[in-house]
């Protein structure tokens, strides 16, 4: 509002001195302003060392942040991902191991595994007796298992058969779930058994051929995962199988399910009719050394491990030497006669009692001093005899024909935990080493072995190495194994398989003779070693042998063992190669 002072109609005076009173008041307030912020400026204008501090604050923070979204996210997002994930392998199905005529010895079969997430479970009460309506066990058994708690996966049961799996899936329980499984199985029960032998739950052999061949046979696993949310919860799509299984490799075998299982048979029946408890046969083809048949009693029943014998899974024919007694005396007598040492005819004195160093040697039943013929020894199973036979053919050319036949060592069968053979070594021999020796006694070996040796009087000279796996279905490929000519002496062989021959016409082991046919073999009686010295009245029996001039080179080993009192086991022998005669038409070749 003006001043009423000054009429509104002045020369303008008033206004400029109002003018120049307005200037002068915002020129004052301008220095006072100016001071004034000059002043707060200097008060309140913050050290520069605090802003550094705040600076690397900011910094920090911006570290952090860029290592925990680029440099460890990665890690940490799949951390999360395995808190929420349940893994577990999936078993590939193993391949399928076939007997040499393609019979199915063992292969893996659908079925289906079971688990649970018991955070899941509404009623385990209510859903452990559902199950047990379905599954084996009682229903306490399966409450158990849906109530463990944390857990979020346990399993209900392993590799159940398809149709019960079927059935326990149209329940729909909650938290039970279902998974593509397989599993082995035996056709052929506990026939062959020890041979093929069985696998663990998780598919991994553990004995036998699976043992042996597991890597081949089993495959590769893949792996099985499942996400699940809060409380265990699945989460959609989140089930799935990360890495498909890679099935296993198939193999066909040398063994003839149908001689295995008259083998078992024959066997079993010749072990129980001496009271024994153990015992062993072996079937093996001189010509390639391929198995066609092996068994150690107390068999195994891979389809009821829970009542197979203790023990039942050994199969001593390869795992377990033993002095080979009175059939190793066929080695020393092909020594002899490779030595022209002597000719089956010659006539030999044989006392009584043999004086070796500070023991005396005698024969198993006594008898008066004596002549024998070289062959009449060999059937009549001389102890004192052979030892004088093979000395004067010389200890060291006896050692020469054991290292030329590889006597002492394993032999390389495609079987796991084969027993390694004993011989003393040479330069550590007395005189009466040389002639226990030459009666099977102070050296061990396996059934195997023995078998192998006669399989190689068979095949005249040719030595082969054991085997089972033959082929590879799948890739066409077929096995090849070593095998060496390791006599050339057919006159001596000649004459040591007349010999054999004689021991079954008219010797010790007359329970073999096979009519129409001209078996050669040799039994055994033999004590067994203990403490240092030998059991009162307990023997390994055995026989081995084969059929001469025919068309087959089988050579068939048998024994019972720790048998309380003496007998033959030639008549076990006998009932075998006459089923080998029929499954391979066997004829006489003259």
């Amino acid at each position: 509002m003006a001043d009423s002072r000054y009429p509104r109609g002045s020369s303008g005076r008033g206004e400029r001195a109002h003018g120049v009173l307005t200037g002068i008041a915002g020129h004052v307030s301008d220095v006072i302003g100016s001071e004034s912020g000059e002043r707060a400026s200097a008060t309140h204008r913050p050290p520069i060392k605090v802003c550094y501090v705040f600076l690397a604050i900011a910094l920090i923070f911006f570290a952090r942040l860029i290592f925990l979204q680029v440099l460890v996210a990665p890690t940490y997002t799949a951390m999360a991902e395995e808190s929420r994930t349940i893994n577990f392998p999936v078993t590939p199905k193993r391949g399928t191991i076939y007997d040499r005529n393609g019979q199915i010895l063992a292969v893996s079969v659908d079925c289906t595994t079971i688990y649970c997430n018991p955070s899941e479970v509404t009623d385990a009460r209510h859903e452990a007796s559902m199950i047990s309506t379905v599954l084996e066990e009682d229903a306490d058994h399966y409450e158990a298992l849906l109530s463990r708690e944390p857990s979020t996966f346990v399993y209900i049961e392993r590799q159940a058969d398809l149709e019960k799996a079927e059935r326990l899936k149209e329940m729909k329980l909650p938290g039970i779930y279902f998974i593509a499984d397989s599993r082995r199985e035996y056709p052929n029960g506990g026939v062959g058994g020890q041979v093929i032998g069985v696998c663990d739950v998780d598919g991994n052999g553990i004995t036998g051929l699976e043992l042996q061949y597991d890597e081949l046979l089993r495959g590769t696993p893949g792996k099985y995962s499942a996400e699940r949310g809060e409380k265990g919860a699945p989460i959609p799509g989140g089930v799935h199988e990360d890495t498909p299984a890679k099935d296993g490799e198939d193999i066909m075998i040398s063994l003839d399910i149908r001689l295995q299982t008259k083998m078992e048979e024959a066997l079993e029946k010749g072990v129980l009719s001496y009271e024994g408890e153990q015992g062993s046969s072996v079937m093996i083809d001189g010509d390639t050394g391929e198995i066609y048949a092996i068994c150690s009693y107390p068999y195994l029943d891979p389809t009821d491990r829970e009542h197979s014998m203790v023990g039942s899974d050994n199969l001593t024919a390869i795992t377990q030497a033993i002095e080979p007694g009175s059939i190793f005396k066929s080695l020393s007598a092909l020594t002899v006669l490779h030595e022209r040492a002597k000719e089956p005819e010659d006539i030999i004195f044989c006392p009584a009692e043999l004086e070796a160093d500070q023991y005396v040697i005698t024969d198993a039943h006594k008898r008066p001093d004596v002549d024998m013929t070289f062959a009449t020894i060999l059937n009549q199973s001389s102890n004192v005899g052979i030892s004088l036979a093979t000395q004067e053919a010389g200890f060291d050319k006896l050692n020469d024909m054991i290292e030329r036949l590889k006597i002492a060592e394993k032999t390389g069968v495609d079987y796991p935990g084969e027993a390694q053979n004993y011989v003393q070594d040479f330069d550590e021999w007395a005189y009466v080493t040389g002639c226990n020796i030459s009666f099977g006694q102070g050296l061990t070996t396996t059934p195997l072995t023995m078998a192998r040796f006669y399989g190689m009087l068979a095949s005249d000279g040719l030595l082969c190495t054991p085997h089972f796996l033959m082929s590879k279905p799948q890739t066409g490929e077929w096995e090849e194994y070593p095998s060496e000519q390791v006599i050339d002496d057919q006159e001596a062989l000649d004459k040591l398989k007349g010999m054999l021959q004689g021991v079954v016409i008219e010797g010790t082991g007359t329970d073999a003779e096979i009519e129409g046919y001209d078996v050669a073999g040799k039994t055994s009686t033999a004590q067994i070693a203990e403490n240092g010295g030998y059991a009162e009245n307990r023997y390994n029996l055995c026989f081995a042998g084969f059929i001469d001039n025919s068309n087959s080179n089988l050579a068939c080993f048998v024994s019972a063992n720790n048998i309380n009192y003496e007998g033959k086991m030639a008549s076990v022998f006998h009932d075998i190669m006459l089923e080998a005669i029929d499954l391979y038409n066997i004829v006489p070749v003259k």
